[in-house]
C-alpha cells in the first residue's frame, strides 16, 4: 500500500471504510459551490471510492487518488490527488472536510504530494484547473509556488450560469527554488 507521512498526516490509498467520510464532504454545502449538483451525488462519491481503490493497484500507476488521513485521530479528513499524464506532466487536486479548512491540512497534504511527483516521479509539470471564485484553491496553488498560466472565460456551464476557469501551474525547475 503507497503512503506518504507527514508532521501530522498520512497519506495513502483509500479504503472501502473511507467511503461515508468521502461522501459527507461532499455533500457539505461550501463544497458544492463550485461543482454541479450531478458531481455531488452520494452514489458518485461510491463509485469513485471504488476507482481510486482499483487505480491504486494498476500497473504502471498513473493516478494517485490519495486519503489524508489525521495522525493524531487516525480519522479520514478529505483526499488529495496526482493524475500522470504523457510528456511528464500531472494535475493535482484535493478537498478537505469543513472541520479541517483553514489548519494547514490540505497545504501540508498538497505539498508533499506535489513534492513526491518531483523528487521520485520525476515529473517535469504539475497543474490544477479550477473554477475562478475558488479562492481558496488558488491560494493553496499560489502557496504551493503555482503561477496563473490561463484564465479561460465563461468555460464551464453548471449551476444555471457559464464559469471562469484559471490554470496554474509549476515546472520541477521552479519547485527547486520552493523547497
Amino acid at each position: 500500500m503507497f503512503k506518504i507521512e507527514t508532521k501530522r498526516l498520512i497519506l495513502r490509498d483509500m479504503h472501502p471504510s473511507d467511503e461515508e467520510d468521502f461522501i459527507a464532504i461532499s455533500q457539505d454545502s461550501k463544497y458544492q459551490r463550485f461543482y454541479s449538483e450531478s458531481d455531488c451525488e452520494p452514489d458518485k462519491y461510491r463509485q469513485l471510492t471504488r476507482l481510486f481503490i482499483a487505480q491504486a493497484r494498476e500497473i504502471p500507476r498513473t493516478s494517485y487518488q490519495l486519503a489524508i488521513e489525521c495522525k493524531a485521530s487516525g480519522k479520514f479528513i478529505g483526499t488529495v490527488c496526482l493524475r500522470l499524464e504523457p510528456d511528464k506532466q500531472a494535475s493535482i487536486g484535493c478537498g478537505i472536510s469543513r472541520a479541517r479548512q483553514g489548519d494547514g491540512s490540505i497545504q501540508e497534504a498538497a505539498y508533499a504530494l506535489v513534492d513526491f511527483a518531483f523528487r521520485e516521479l520525476r515529473v517535469h509539470r504539475i497543474y490544477a484547473e479550477t473554477i475562478s471564485r475558488n479562492h481558496a484553491a488558488i491560494r493553496l496553488c499560489k502557496h504551493l509556488g503555482m503561477r496563473e498560466e490561463a484564465c479561460f472565460r465563461e468555460h464551464r456551464f453548471f449551476k444555471g450560469h457559464w464559469w471562469n476557469t484559471v490554470v496554474l501551474a509549476i515546472l520541477h525547475s521552479e519547485w527547486k527554488q520552493v523547497v
